[in-house]
Protein backbone atom coordinates (compact mmCIF):
# COMPACT_ATOMS: atom_id res chain seq x y z
CA UNK A 1 0.00 0.00 0.00
CA UNK A 2 1.51 3.58 -0.90
CA UNK A 3 2.01 5.88 1.35
CA UNK A 4 0.27 9.62 1.16
CA UNK A 5 2.32 11.96 -0.19
CA UNK A 6 3.99 14.33 2.03
CA UNK A 7 1.89 17.33 2.50
CA UNK A 8 2.57 20.62 2.74
CA UNK A 9 2.36 23.04 5.98
CA UNK A 10 -0.54 25.03 4.90
CA UNK A 11 -2.66 23.71 1.85
CA UNK A 12 -3.77 27.38 1.16
CA UNK A 13 -0.54 27.80 -0.32
CA UNK A 14 -0.06 27.16 -3.86
CA UNK A 15 3.52 26.65 -4.45
CA UNK A 16 3.19 28.36 -7.86
CA UNK A 17 1.16 31.73 -7.37
CA UNK A 18 1.93 31.96 -3.11
CA UNK A 19 -1.08 32.92 -0.76
CA UNK A 20 -4.23 32.74 -2.36
CA UNK A 21 -6.78 35.21 -1.07
CA UNK A 22 -10.42 35.16 -2.26
CA UNK A 23 -11.35 38.80 -3.12
CA UNK A 24 -14.21 38.87 -0.66
CA UNK A 25 -11.83 38.01 2.16
CA UNK A 26 -9.88 40.88 1.22
CA UNK A 27 -13.21 43.36 0.98
CA UNK A 28 -14.80 41.99 3.82
CA UNK A 29 -17.53 40.51 1.53
CA UNK A 30 -18.31 44.22 0.52
CA UNK A 31 -19.33 44.70 -3.28
CA UNK A 32 -19.95 48.32 -3.39
CA UNK A 33 -17.48 51.19 -2.61
CA UNK A 34 -18.58 53.65 0.56
CA UNK A 35 -19.45 57.29 -0.60
CA UNK A 36 -20.90 56.06 -4.21
CA UNK A 37 -19.66 54.57 -7.80
CA UNK A 38 -17.09 56.50 -9.44
CA UNK A 39 -15.55 56.30 -13.07
CA UNK A 40 -13.14 53.84 -14.67
CA UNK A 41 -10.79 55.82 -15.57
CA UNK A 42 -10.95 58.39 -12.61
CA UNK A 43 -7.57 59.42 -11.34
CA UNK A 44 -6.40 58.29 -7.92
CA UNK A 45 -4.00 60.86 -5.67
CA UNK A 46 -2.58 60.03 -2.78
CA UNK A 47 -3.28 63.00 0.49
CA UNK A 48 -2.01 60.97 3.27
CA UNK A 49 1.64 61.50 5.07
CA UNK A 50 2.19 59.21 8.19
CA UNK A 51 -1.85 59.23 8.58
CA UNK A 52 -1.86 56.10 6.59
CA UNK A 53 0.88 54.04 8.86
CA UNK A 54 -2.05 54.43 11.80
CA UNK A 55 -5.48 53.91 9.82
CA UNK A 56 -4.88 49.79 10.47
CA UNK A 57 -5.44 49.52 6.80
CA UNK A 58 -4.71 46.02 5.24
CA UNK A 59 -1.80 45.51 3.14
CA UNK A 60 -3.72 46.41 -0.51
CA UNK A 61 -4.74 49.64 1.01
CA UNK A 62 -1.30 50.37 1.63
CA UNK A 63 -0.01 49.06 -1.72
CA UNK A 64 -2.89 51.33 -3.41
CA UNK A 65 -1.78 54.75 -1.43
CA UNK A 66 1.97 53.71 -2.19
CA UNK A 67 1.18 53.37 -6.36
CA UNK A 68 -1.14 56.61 -6.39
CA UNK A 69 1.73 59.24 -5.20
CA UNK A 70 1.53 60.27 -8.73
CA UNK A 71 -1.94 60.39 -10.73
CA UNK A 72 -3.24 57.02 -11.73
CA UNK A 73 -6.29 55.88 -12.98
CA UNK A 74 -8.47 53.60 -11.47
CA UNK A 75 -7.88 50.59 -14.06
CA UNK A 76 -4.18 50.89 -14.53
CA UNK A 77 -3.84 51.12 -10.71
CA UNK A 78 -6.08 47.72 -10.90
CA UNK A 79 -3.82 46.31 -13.35
CA UNK A 80 -0.20 47.63 -11.46
CA UNK A 81 -1.36 45.56 -8.41
CA UNK A 82 -2.82 42.65 -9.96
CA UNK A 83 -5.87 43.01 -8.32
CA UNK A 84 -9.61 42.87 -9.90
CA UNK A 85 -11.32 46.09 -10.71
CA UNK A 86 -14.36 45.32 -7.90
CA UNK A 87 -11.82 44.80 -5.11
CA UNK A 88 -9.86 48.29 -6.19
CA UNK A 89 -12.57 50.27 -6.38
CA UNK A 90 -13.97 48.84 -2.47
CA UNK A 91 -10.57 49.30 -1.03
CA UNK A 92 -10.43 52.87 -2.75
CA UNK A 93 -14.23 53.95 -1.36
CA UNK A 94 -12.23 52.97 2.04
CA UNK A 95 -9.21 55.11 1.50
CA UNK A 96 -11.76 57.72 0.40
CA UNK A 97 -13.51 57.81 3.75
CA UNK A 98 -10.52 57.89 5.44
CA UNK A 99 -9.28 61.08 3.59
CA UNK A 100 -6.15 59.68 2.20
CA UNK A 101 -6.75 59.47 -1.41
CA UNK A 102 -8.95 61.92 -3.56
CA UNK A 103 -10.54 60.87 -7.02
CA UNK A 104 -11.03 62.86 -10.00
CA UNK A 105 -13.25 62.00 -12.25
CA UNK A 106 -12.85 63.56 -16.04
CA UNK A 107 -15.62 65.65 -16.75
CA UNK A 108 -17.04 63.82 -20.12
CA UNK A 109 -17.66 60.78 -17.18
CA UNK A 110 -19.84 63.14 -14.65
CA UNK A 111 -22.04 65.00 -17.23
CA UNK A 112 -24.83 63.02 -19.35
CA UNK A 113 -24.51 62.43 -22.76
CA UNK A 114 -25.65 64.74 -24.99
CA UNK A 115 -28.43 62.98 -26.96
CA UNK A 116 -28.47 64.69 -30.12
CA UNK A 117 -24.72 64.08 -30.92
CA UNK A 118 -25.41 60.47 -30.16
CA UNK A 119 -28.33 60.40 -32.65
CA UNK A 120 -25.91 61.67 -35.16
CA UNK A 121 -23.75 59.09 -34.97
CA UNK A 122 -26.23 56.68 -35.23
CA UNK A 123 -27.31 58.13 -38.12
CA UNK A 124 -23.78 58.01 -39.78
CA UNK A 125 -24.04 54.39 -38.58
CA UNK A 126 -27.12 53.68 -40.55
CA UNK A 127 -25.81 55.85 -44.01
CA UNK A 128 -22.66 53.05 -44.41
Amino acid sequence: MPADPPRSAHDWLDQDAGPVVRPYAMTQGRVAPEGGEFDLVAFVVAIAGEDAEDAGLQPEHHAIVAASWEPVSVVELASALDLSIGVVRVLLGDLRSAGLISLYEPPAASQPHDVDVLKAVVNGLRAL
